[in-house]
């Protein structure tokens, strides 16, 4: 006995260190493990924020330097610099934009344009997609690939032969060539976006309709319509804004600038106002409002409508 005690006292305290990582227990180095995901994970999340923070700052800087723009007076401006922190408010830059600047005219060509445009668009390729997708049409597959085959031309080598079309039927420098122009290049995306989402929808929902003495007009009309309003309200936000942000199709067919759109007439604008930035960034302020509305309203349908159209 006294040949034990003897023993466990002559052990030193590095015999009796806690157990180490090559003798811990499952428990404790899962434990171990889990801290350290943990960790990672916490670093990891607060990367992702810092960045989208830097990102979306970096995004709102320059809208918000238009803003304040729009609201300061040209004495301001003159006086104090561009960049400088306003010491005026006003909305007469507003009110010189919107009367004298033109763009009253110009914002309601542009809707004239891309209202009927938007909606002829969709309920063409809507009903192109509804007869592709769910019917067997001869050459279906090739007939898609050739109207997805026409957005993937620059539109830089089309303006020329678009110019003389439509001056040889008539239609130049009228808003009916812009149109006809925003139409026949953006069915086919829209063809392509509705075909994939109205295929997925199940085949059993049109033979119960059928069943039901349904033809293809009430088909389409009553069944696959409701069920594709995701995506056509995505592509209605979509359509809009391209249409309406457009500047090189609209100086291609139109000349006169009482017929210009809200875009091409911002070039008019700088060259009225040159110095006068706060009527050029007024006028920007009223050109942007129009589809950023239209975003908001068709926000909860926007990213869910194309994600469904994509995947199914």
């Amino acid at each position: 006995m006294a040949a034990a005690r003897t023993t466990a006292e002559a052990a030193g305290p590095a015999d009796r260190l806690p157990a180490g990582p090559a003798t811990a227990t499952p428990a404790a180095r899962a434990h171990r493990t889990a801290r350290r995901a943990r960790r990672r994970a916490m670093w990891g999340t607060a990367a992702f924020h810092a960045g989208a923070g830097a990102l979306s700052l970096l995004w709102l800087v320059p809208i918000a330097v238009v803003l304040v723009t729009a609201t300061r007076s040209f004495d301001d401006i003159a006086a104090h610099g561009l960049g400088s922190l306003p010491h005026s408010f006003t909305l007469g830059g507003f009110r010189e934009a919107w009367v004298n600047g033109g763009q009253r005219q110009a914002l309601v060509n542009s809707l004239v344009v891309t209202v009927p445009t938007v909606l002829l668009s969709l309920l063409l390729a809507s009903m192109a997609a509804f007869a592709l997708s769910r019917y067997d049409v001869p050459f279906r597959r090739a007939l898609l690939l050739l109207m997805l085959s026409g957005n993937l031309l620059p539109p830089q080598i089309l303006l020329i032969p678009v110019s003389e079309l439509s001056e040889r039927l008539g239609l130049f420098d009228s808003l009916y060539a812009l149109i006809g122009v925003q139409v026949g290049f953006g069915v086919g995306f829209y063809v392509f976006v509705l075909h994939g989402f109205m295929r997925a929808i199940p085949a059993e929902i049109q033979q119960a309709a059928v069943i039901d003495g349904a033809g293809p007009w009430q088909i389409y009309s009553r069944v696959i319509i409701p069920l594709a309003r995701p995506a056509l309200a995505a592509l209605t936000a979509l359509s809009f804004t391209w249409i309406f942000n457009d500047l090189l199709w609209a100086i291609t067919v139109l000349r006169t600038d009482s017929k210009m759109p809200v875009t091409a007439s911002l070039l008019g604008l700088q060259g009225q106002y040159v110095s006068q930035w706060n009527v050029i960034a007024a006028g920007s302020v009223v050109a942007a409002a129009p589809t950023v509305l239209v975003f908001l309203r068709f926000q909860r349908h926007f990213v869910a409508g194309l994600h469904l159209g994509a995947v199914k």
